[in-house]
């Protein structure tokens, strides 16, 4: 069949030639069928392509639904304005079938702010939570309470050394760090590094890279033992101060033309970078946003390591709501996004 047209069971009855009874027991596992049959409707699914909906179930059942999504506050632009965007898919499927989504957002420099918001958040009584976490003994108080309620969170972009959360959904995060320092490296000789890193709250707790960063740091010992790596800390709403350090500290290492950030925020370097060339420069940084893409089109950025954020929260909500109604479980726990590399010859199809 064409990929526009919709595929219904009485389509997959046909193909299978068993009734629309018993190809509906397989699709919503009622009832017992025979493994034939049930082979023959797998296998009729994969040629049609069909995709049940799910949520047609969700509104038989009844009953509203609660799903709250807990992120950091963004500005126009940011990596988590990206991830907020996935609220809206998700709410085109789900809120029709009685089930409500409401986000809160924190300052991800803000302890106090994560505390504030996760209090208010477990005011409003939800199903179900999908949770960035930042802070760490914060996130393991909340979702503590959250086990302790019954209510199932899933986490996006990152997730502590926990297993209680129902599924994941980001990059496998160490990994994602050994592939950053593949995409610097390449072989090639590397005698420096500098790695451009976000100054959070003042404990460190806030830092969901942490993970990334031993990944890469890991890569960088095994093949580049010699390799001198320095940091630079800088603060994402002082502009001025960023080019203040990142110019002290190229006039003191003039040498040094590999430069990586492991979050989504290489924009900031762009301004200096941008204004001091250098050819034997690689920069690599992560995530899709406009100022990034720019950068890469202009090719101060080399390459960008991508992972649809804006998926994670949709799919998320969608697993929660299947759960909190329906009780299904995921497959799996951890639903690894692709590790997309954007470079200046494949950013204008992405």
């Amino acid at each position: 069949m064409a990929a526009t047209e919709k595929i219904t069971i009485m389509d997959i009855a046909r193909r299978t030639g068993l009734s629309k009874g018993t190809v509906d027991r397989v699709l919503h596992n009622r009832g017992e069928v025979s493994k034939k049959s049930y082979a023959k409707v797998m296998e009729a699914i994969q040629e049609l392509g069909y995709e049940p909906n799910v949520f047609a179930s969700l509104l038989a059942k009844g009953g509203k639904r609660l799903i709250a999504v807990l992120i950091p506050a963004h500005e126009n632009g940011s990596f988590w304005e990206l991830a907020a965007s996935g609220i809206d898919k998700a709410a085109a499927s789900v809120t029709t079938v009685g089930v409500d989504i409401v986000h809160f957002e924190y300052d991800q420099y803000d302890i106090d702010s994560f505390r504030k918001v996760a209090g208010k958040m477990l005011e409003a009584r939800p199903s179900g939570v999908v949770l960035a976490p930042m802070f760490q003994g914060e996130t393991e108080s909340l979702t503590e309470e959250l086990t302790q309620r019954g209510i199932p969170y899933c986490f996006i972009d990152s997730k502590p050394d926990t297993n209680g959360y129902l599924a994941y959904f980001g990059m496998p995060l160490y990994k994602s760090g050994y592939l950053c320092a593949d995409q610097l490296t390449g072989g090639r000789d590397v005698p420096s590094v500098l790695i451009i890193r976000v100054r959070r709250d003042r404990f460190s707790q806030s830092d969901p890279t942490v993970n990334r960063r031993a990944g890469f740091l890991d890569y960088m010992m095994e093949n580049y033992p010699e390799c001198r790596i320095d940091n630079v800390f800088i603060d994402p709403n002082a502009p001025e101060e960023t080019e203040a350090a990142l110019s002290t500290y190229f006039q003191t290492h003039p040498d040094v033309h590999h430069v990586v950030m492991f979050n989504s925020r290489i924009h900031l370097a762009v301004p200096y970078l941008q204004a001091h060339p250098d050819p034997q420069r690689r920069v690599v940084g992560f995530d899709n946003l406009k100022a990034n893409m720019d950068a890469l089109r202009n090719g101060t950025v080399s390459v960008l390591i991508g992972q649809r954020p804006d998926e994670q929260v949709n799919l998320a909500i969608q697993t929660l709501a299947e759960y909190a109604i329906l009780g299904k479980l995921p497959p799996r726990k951890d639903h690894f996004m692709h590790m997309d590399i954007l470079t200046s010859y494949n950013v204008e199809d992405y």
